[in-house]
């Protein structure tokens, strides 16, 4: 019997032992050959944890339940309840162009489906976030991989599935932050590639997807034609039909977005193109209140004065009045303008504004954010000084993508939320930052020069017409090997 005994546990030892092979062999598996779906995976189950924590919180009923999405969660509520896309403030105020389209209809979806403003819609919406954030790690990883190679790819792709801010934004947050990010990555990703299409219906699809992500958010709008006249240029320079195929994903967008204005001209009477708050935001940030970034009183949904306005006048007549309030500051004020626009530009780059007290008490975290909003723009900053000096044509879309993505918000108010659309492409530049500085300080530590990107400025590869080429260089930072720069196949790693 004791021998009987034995041996099944030696049978049972080498049983564990084969499931515990079968598993460590299923994971090297994963990790090799399918490193970006762990990242999705894991991704999601961070995020999916921080729901757990925090979705009762958006079931708060103060302020007509307002932490359930703000504007967009009231416009929701309208959708929900059958009374069309109106009323973007708590009381009935008709319809309404203040919030883009895309993610109102989302929530309101599941607000039918799980009810309003429910424990089961807070944790469905939050979750639905947080699987677009999981997602963006796609896109993310395939544009990094054609920009800088497969190492930086999957260090941007990893430092994305921990990053802070998009696992708060897309966590506890009911807004269009992870869903805009997601889309937004995912054109960058195509606008990299669409001078190597020789189809139309690419750059047709490109400009379809654009034009849906503008119904997400609306402020991506200007880069549109910045990443099409970019991608015309390459085609151009390889001699493809940029000029015809430019028209149909101009075309794409418009087809796109011309339901939405023809909608909003039907119900306002007035062309509003996708969304008409820009002159609210811009009065809230320009009415000689500098005490913060975007003064709660200026909006009708925190000020009862206001929002008696706001319904006397009707949302046309209120933003017209605020239209001229805002111009007429701005005209009267031009250096206070100026001045207060630059706080803006270093708030939306740092995340700080004030050290007044009062305002440090209603912003209790903004402190130790600042500091890290700060490190991270001075490693997005140096990453892109490195990508433009091994390839001017690679680091051009994102240098454009910093320089006007943020205009907006320099002459109205800011804040690092707003950053949330490109966030995807400032972990990627500050994936390039890291990796640059650790290269130097070994380099400085070995007693070698710091700076190689200039031995390679010269060897940029170029496209078959001779220009350099969009994506046709890829580089990785391989640790003892400094910087290597050669032709790759679609951005692969070289070696």
């Amino acid at each position: 019997m004791a021998v009987l005994q034995v041996e099944q546990n030696v049978k049972g030892a080498l049983s564990d032992t084969r499931v515990v092979r079968s598993f460590r062999k299923l994971i090297r598996k994963l990790w090799t050959h399918h490193q970006v779906l762990v990242m999705v995976l894991a991704a999601l189950a961070g995020r999916l944890i921080l729901v757990i924590f925090v979705f009762r919180d958006q079931t708060d009923p103060a302020n007509s339940h307002a932490q359930f999405g703000w504007e967009m969660g009231w416009v929701s509520r309208s959708l929900a309840l059958g009374h069309g896309f109106n009323s973007p403030f708590a009381p009935a105020t008709g319809p309404t162009a203040l919030v883009p389209p895309a993610f109102p209809y989302l929530l309101a979806a599941i607000f039918r489906i799980f009810g309003l403003y429910s424990l089961k819609s807070a944790f469905a919406i939050l979750s639905i976030n947080s699987l677009f954030s999981a997602l963006t790690c796609v896109p993310l990883y395939l544009s990094a991989r054609y920009a800088l190679g497969e190492k930086a790819a999957t260090f941007a792709g990893w430092l994305w599935v921990f990053y802070p801010y998009a696992i708060y934004f897309s966590s506890a947050r009911v807004w269009d932050y992870a869903l805009t990010a997601f889309l937004f990555t995912t054109c960058f990703y195509f606008a990299q590639r669409l001078h190597r299409q020789k189809k139309i219906f690419p750059w047709l699809g490109f400009g379809v997807l654009y034009g849906v992500t503008v119904l997400a958010n609306p402020s991506v709008l200007t880069l549109f034609p910045v990443f099409l006249l970019l991608a015309a240029i390459q085609a151009r320079r390889l001699g493809g039909l940029w000029l015809c195929h430019s028209l149909v994903a101009i075309l794409g967008i418009t087809a796109t977005l011309t339901p939405w204005t023809v909608r909003n001209y039907r119900d306002l009477h007035v062309v509003r193109p996708i969304r008409d708050n820009y002159w609210l935001e811009s009065w809230a940030g320009n009415n000689g209140d500098t005490s913060d970034s975007n003064p709660a009183w200026a909006h009708p949904a925190s000020n009862p004065v206001e929002m008696q306005k706001f319904q006397a006048q009707g949302e046309v007549a209120y933003l017209s009045e605020k239209h001229t309030l805002a111009s007429n500051f701005i005209r009267q004020h031009p250096l206070f303008t100026a001045g207060v626009s630059l706080r803006r530009a270093l708030c939306f780059w740092t995340g700080f504004w004030s050290l007044n007290p009062t305002h440090l008490h209603n912003e209790p975290l903004e402190i130790p954010d600042v500091f890290y909003c700060t490190t991270l723009t001075l490693f997005m900053l140096i990453g892109m000084r490195s990508l433009w000096l091994i390839d001017v044509a690679t680091a051009l879309p994102y240098l454009l993508l910093l320089a006007l993505f943020p205009l907006t918000y320099y002459f109205s108010h800011a804040s690092p939320d707003y950053r949330q659309p490109i966030e995807p492409e400032i972990v990627v530049l500050v994936t390039l930052g890291t990796r640059t500085l650790k290269r130097r300080w070994r380099s400085i530590a070995r007693g070698r020069p710091s700076d190689s990107s200039k031995r390679f400025e010269k060897s940029i590869p170029t496209a078959a017409s001779g220009v350099p080429c969009l994506g046709c260089t890829g580089y990785s930072l391989l640790e003892g090997h400094g910087l290597t720069v050669g032709p790759t196949a679609r951005g692969a790693v070289t070696s």
